[in-house]
């Protein structure tokens, strides 16, 4: 069991910012484009799960695109995620908010800051 304690701890390496569920986050991933080549492209949208813990932790981040809800699963320590940006924190009662696949418009994406409640 320390084996495999002493293997995960090599690839939590990266410093990513504490972000929960509710929070608007944008994460950054790498798109090759050739064999040393990639850019950037950046996902921007709700954090509504997180699940996992050590190496095996992933997130899901939904956004609304032209009226169509687009989820996406990512591996918290992927080397295809280059950095992840908290724009907005949200304050939600709830571990998974899979009920926002339901709500349409302003609805989908607002959700109650931890400031505006304070």
């Amino acid at each position: 069991m320390d084996k495999m304690k002493l293997i995960e701890s090599q690839f939590i390496k990266k410093d990513f910012p504490k972000f929960g569920v509710g929070d608007t986050v944008k994460v950054m991933t790498r798109i090759s484009e050739g064999p040393d080549k990639f850019r950037l492209h950046p996902f921007e949208g709700v954090v509504i799960s997180r699940e996992g813990s050590g190496v095996r932790e992933h997130f899901t981040v939904r956004k609304v695109s032209y009226g169509e809800g687009i989820e996406r699963v990512f591996p918290l320590f992927s080397p295809g995620i280059e950095r992840i940006e908290v724009i907005h924190s949200g304050k939600v009662k709830r571990a998974k908010l899979y009920y926002l696949r339901n709500k349409v418009g302003k609805r989908a994406t607002k959700i109650e800051s931890k400031e505006e409640k304070a």
